[in-house]
């Protein structure tokens, strides 16, 4: 595993930590559908159906992780949420489906700093 790998490793470790904390219940991580791509995380919030993007970034390196979904990301996104519910034997969540994300920066000092965005797309 390399150093990026690792880092989003941690990122989504991180992640699922705080999903969890909040009451959401972790379905899947790292969940593939052919080649429309992978899900970081999928969870239940309620009766809905969660589809949560990772993105984690050292301080200072890159953009702010917030601005990693752009409206192709966001498409990509939907595409995998529906891939997710044609592929699951449970029925359409009543709550419908919401793509989250979690933005984690790593300071050089100090704990990461996580933002949790609902319904980015």
């Amino acid at each position: 595993m390399n150093r990026t790998q690792a880092l989003g490793r941690y990122g989504e470790e991180l992640a699922t930590r705080r999903l969890t904390a909040t009451g959401m219940h972790i379905l899947a991580r790292n969940w593939r559908c052919g080649r429309t791509g992978e899900i970081d995380i999928v969870a239940r919030d309620g009766d809905t159906l969660v589809i949560c993007e990772v993105k984690t970034r050292r301080d200072g390196h890159y953009e702010h992780p917030m601005a990693a979904v752009t409206p192709r990301k966001a498409e990509r996104l939907r595409r995998l949420a529906d891939c997710w519910l044609d592929r699951s034997d449970s029925p359409a969540p009543a709550g419908g489906v919401r793509i989250d994300l979690v933005g984690i920066v790593l300071p050089r000092k100090g704990a990461p700093v996580l933002t949790h965005a609902q319904g980015v797309a």
